[in-house]
């Protein structure tokens, strides 16, 4: 073999010595050559891409160059001659299988949970997964199996084995498709995730899904990214995440089959039975010492048994055992032995889902603060929570419910996320909700109730200090909150945690805590509005106006209400915001509340605009306006002001608009609202626009622009913009016109607004315009 050594020059040659190491080998041992399934399951690899690297059509990665050729029985010498041999072929061939094609780029998504040690097994499965990079057209797999059974570890792993393949990226979301504490992920807030992911700014999101998917599958039309959908609960919950380019390949894991999938979406069925007793040995021993498993063979065979093949259960078993070496293992196994209650909510009838005997035996070796803990974080609506909702649960300082947490996950009770959150697997989350009903579950329930209404209320306020917010109750002792530093820290919260929110509103609803499901409704509103939440803003006001129903309160049944006129008005439905108006108008009046009618007024004005109801909507406005004049609610005073200049405008008086204006300006400088103040500014400029004053409405116009841009408020942005190209083709000077239209159209492109239909019109007119200066064209 060493004089053949040097002969080696291409991927051919080294492939010709891989099989002739083989070929010794088995010479050597008297046994047949080892198959490349046999290969496969010693190293990991699939079996398409060890046939690769024996045919010579790949050239193995030099970690990989080097495993291969010990597991062939190379000695130490022909290991170092053969790896010099194989940089020699990689310098001559920099067309590998196992290089990616292109570096992958700094900023691309890397959303993959954490790979499994000790991974064993499956490996049919992950050939199966193999072929969806081998065979062009099958780009979507769909792994079903029972509960526990380990699809979304199967996923994971053979995701990060194939990363280097996707050089755009990886993106991956738990679709909570058989969540025992909630509703399914709606696919729209999975692709607001991804697309927030893929870089798209959250004010450029659209609202509609259908949008959206167009939005996602034009990002991904020319990259290479792999999905990875964990948890579905059907073919239509992962139909709108399936990116339409041949580049992109997609894993969704579920209890289901997803046959859906299969017949019209092409996916590749990819069923996860039970592990054989081969397999589970393998997966114990790889957790434990090996002398540890050969001394206890009996034990071993009886925990594989009791554990049916089930791979979660597995796990935990080898897990208990891992973190108490002086346990025999046949006490372990008699533990398991011991039991035999089911979780009832999961059984499926199989022996699979007899998972509460590994999780109670698990849960009982837990320290007791612990185990509370784990018992009351059933209690929670899901899918994840902070440090401070943990420990607001348990009534403990935020240092003693991370330490817990840790705890939990270490034990495989919990996991932790990239993030620094805690998730619970669903079948665990089961078994805690029934603990739980052992622990006073009605106080915990408030304090956690208490933790999101404190700091939704801060994050509130620093989202919008100009806001009317109904002041928090007293929380109960024992309640931490999270510390926001400022408006960033506040809207990164509401994302984090928006899922929570509403299973918090629901869950206050239906527990008996009317007032914390308003409390948190209401402070939650802003974050949807901001970010178009429409779908789910309107049934979480639903769910909150029904809660100040049954708690019986006329204020919190007003603000239910106000906030409906608005979240019906930006869903286009005028007759419910209407309705919700007049009945809020009618609560504020009957309490004495001149500001809160004034509000509902004023967001009336928004269904009313966009009916082209301008009239209506003055007057709504006037009598919000006057409704606060000589009130100490200068801020409303001030939108008000505003909002009575922009219809007196749009109904063509424009020196009543100035006067308004005008008076609204000095207001928002008191009250230090800077972008309140630009709006107005851009009031200004339109009237003065109007009245033929363009040198005015220019310099009004730069003032909006200059604060719009400081606050990133894109939006409003190109509003002015396009005001501003107005003034100027008025002037004569298209040469700026065409400049600020062409900008407002940027930017109105990038948030998918219909006014880009608007300003293109004005550029096509534009350049129709007869007699214009060669110069300005």
């Amino acid at each position: 073999m060493g004089g053949a050594l040097t002969e080696i020059e291409t991927r051919d040659d080294l492939a010709r010595a891989l099989r002739h190491l083989r070929r010794r080998e088995a010479h050597e041992r008297c046994l047949p050559e080892l198959t490349y399934r046999e290969l496969a399951t010693k190293t990991g690899w699939s079996v398409g891409v060890i046939g690769g690297y024996f045919s010579g059509k790949v050239l193995p990665s030099t970690n990989r160059f080097d495993t291969l050729v010990r597991l062939l029985g190379a000695t130490p010498a022909e290991q170092g001659a053969l790896a010099t041999a194989r940089d020699r072929v990689a310098d001559r061939d920099r067309l590998a299988v196992d290089v990616p094609p292109r570096p992958a780029s700094p900023s691309a998504p890397r959303q993959l949970p954490a790979d499994v040690p000790g991974f064993t097994g499956r490996t049919d499965q992950l050939a199966e997964l193999d072929k969806l990079l081998d065979e062009p057209g099958r780009l979507v797999a769909a792994v079903s199996g029972t509960a526990g059974v380990g699809k979304t570890t199967l996923a994971v792993h053979w995701a990060h084995r194939v990363a280097d393949r996707f050089p755009d990226g990886q993106l991956y979301v738990n679709l909570r498709g058989f969540d025992a504490g909630g509703a399914p992920l709606d696919p729209s807030a999975a692709l607001r995730g991804f697309l927030v992911a893929l870089g798209v700014p959250v004010g450029q999101i659209p609202a509609d899904l259908d949008e959206q998917t167009a939005q996602y599958r034009s990002l991904l039309a020319a990259r290479r990214v792999l999905v990875l959908l964990d948890n579905a609960h059907d073919a239509a919950q992962v139909r709108p995440l399936l990116p339409g380019s041949p580049g992109c390949v997609v894993v969704t894991t579920s209890r289901n089959r997803l046959t859906g999938l299969v017949v019209t979406d092409g996916a590749r069925p990819v069923p996860l039975h039970l592990m054989s007793a081969d397999e589970a040995r393998e997966l114990i021993a790889r957790r434990l010492s090996a002398d540890r498993v050969a001394a206890e063979p009996a034990a071993v065979a009886e925990i594989v048994a009791r554990c049916s093949g089930l791979p979660l259960a597995l796990a935990i078993a080898a897990a208990r055992a891992a973190t108490d070496s002086d346990l025999p293992l046949a006490r372990l196994a008699a533990e398991l032995d011991g039991a035999s209650d089911r979780l009832d909510a999961l059984d499926v009838g199989d022996a699979a889902s007899d998972v509460r005997t590994v999780f109670s035996w698990s849960y009982r070796m837990l320290p007791e603060r612990t185990a509370r803990l784990f018992r009351l974080l059933g209690l929670h609506p899901g899918p994840d929570l902070g440090v401070a909702a943990a420990a607001s649960l348990a009534g403990v300082r935020p240092a003693a419910a991370r330490a817990a947490l840790v705890e939990l996950a270490r034990a495989h009770l919990i996991s932790e996320t990239a993030s620094g959150r805690f998730a619970f697997h669903d079948l665990l989350r089961a078994y805690a909700a029934e603990l739980s009903q052992a622990d006073d579950g009605h106080t915990a329930l408030s304090r956690l109730l208490d933790h999101y209404a404190l700091t939704a209320y801060t994050a509130a306020t620093l989202i919008d200090p100009q806001r009317e917010e109904a002041p928090p109750s007293t929380p109960a002792p024992g309640v931490a909150v999270d510390d926001l530093a400022g408006r960033t820290e506040a809207l990164a919260w509401f994302a984090a945690e928006h899922q929570v929110l509403l299973g918090a509103v629901t869950l206050a609803a239906e527990q008996g805590f009317p007032e914390h499901a308003c409390q948190v409704a209401w402070r939650l509103g802003g974050f949807q509005q901001l970010n178009a939440h429409m779908p789910e803003w309107l049934d979480m006001l639903r769910t909150g106006l029904a809660a100040a129903q049954r708690l019986d309160d006329r204020l919190w049944l007003a603000r239910m209400h106000r906030q409906l006129i608005g979240a019906y008005a930006w869903s286009a439905q005028w007759e419910e915001s209407e309705r919700h108006a007049g009945l809020a108008i009618a609560l504020f009046r009957e309490l004495g509340d001149e500001a809160g009618q004034a509000r509902c007024h004023r967001s009336l004005c928004l269904t009313l605009e966009r009916q082209h109801r301008y009239r209506d909507a003055l007057e709504h406005a006037r009598q919000s306006r006057d409704l606060l004049d000589g009130t100490a609610d200068r801020a409303g005073l001030a939108y008000a002001f505003n909002s009575v200049g922009w219809y007196s405008a749009l109904v063509g008086d424009f020196e009543s608009a100035l006067d308004n204006c005008s008076q609204a300006v000095p207001l928002l400088q008191e009250c230090g609202d800077p972008v309140g103040e630009a709006t107005t500014w851009d009031s200004l400029g339109y009237a003065h626009h109007h009245l033929g004053r363009y040198e005015e409405a220019v310099a009004c116009y730069e003032r909006a622009l200059s604060t719009f841009r400081e606050y990133g408020d894109r939006y409003y942005e190109a509003d002015t913009l396009d005001h501003l190209g107005d003034t100027y083709h008025a002037t004569g000077d298209h040469r700026a016109a065409r400049t600020a239209w062409r900008d407002a159209l940027t930017i109105f492109k990038e948030l998918q607004r219909s006014e880009a239909e608007a300003v293109s019109a004005k550029l096509v007119a534009d350049r129709r315009t007869p007699g214009q200066p060669a110069g300005q064209q």
